[in-house]
């Protein structure tokens, strides 16, 4: 069987939106994650993170921060049994980027460079590979790499996408998902 992940957004997926979370005593988990990413290991899955960050496009924090905030944050996943494979982050922005910053980048969602490079790095097959999100670039991206099923949660995009998605209102509904294929 060829490799597969699930791809998750951070922001809204793994934890609750703040706006910018660049603290750990900000990070709130979202119901159901630590389930759902326990589930998806188990059947095979890889766990891979895959999210924007114009936080720091913006100046508003620096990517030391963010490397310090996911440390912590894989620690708290590793204590309820989740290993993540991989954490790709995008730090650019086009039009709100300062510096170094200001720029497209093929891993700013709904560019799909996030999702391809963990195919590479870790033989995944995106066909068989899903994405949790809760933003139309999350669903844009996972549609522009073949994967084989999006799910879009409730909530942050509230007109919904164009692409091809599965709505859902929580994280279990993902999981039963793949509970139920297998």
């Amino acid at each position: 069987m060829s490799g597969r992940a699930l791809f998750l957004d951070r922001d809204g997926v793994v934890n609750e939106e703040v706006g910018y979370l660049h603290r750990a005593e900000e990070v709130r988990f979202v119901a159901g994650i630590f389930s759902l990413c326990r589930t998806a290991a188990r059947l095979g899955y890889r766990l891979i993170v895959v999210t924007n960050q114009a936080g720091i496009a913006r100046g508003y924090y620096t990517e030391s921060d963010f490397h310090l905030l996911t440390e912590f944050m894989r620690q708290q996943l590793l204590a309820e049994g989740v290993l993540l494979d991989a954490v790709y982050f995008c730090p650019f922005h086009p039009e709100h980027g300062v510096g170094e910053y200001r720029r497209e980048h093929e891993d700013r969602k709904p560019g799909t460079g996030m999702l391809r490079r963990g195919a590479r790095e870790f033989g995944v097959e995106l066909t068989a590979s899903v994405m949790v999100g809760d933003r139309c670039s999350d669903v844009a991206a996972a549609n522009s790499a073949g994967l084989r099923q999006a799910f879009l949660i409730s909530g942050t995009e509230t007109a919904g996408c164009s692409g091809e998605y599965l709505p859902v209102q929580s994280l279990a509904e993902v999981e039963q998902w793949l509970v139920e294929r297998g």
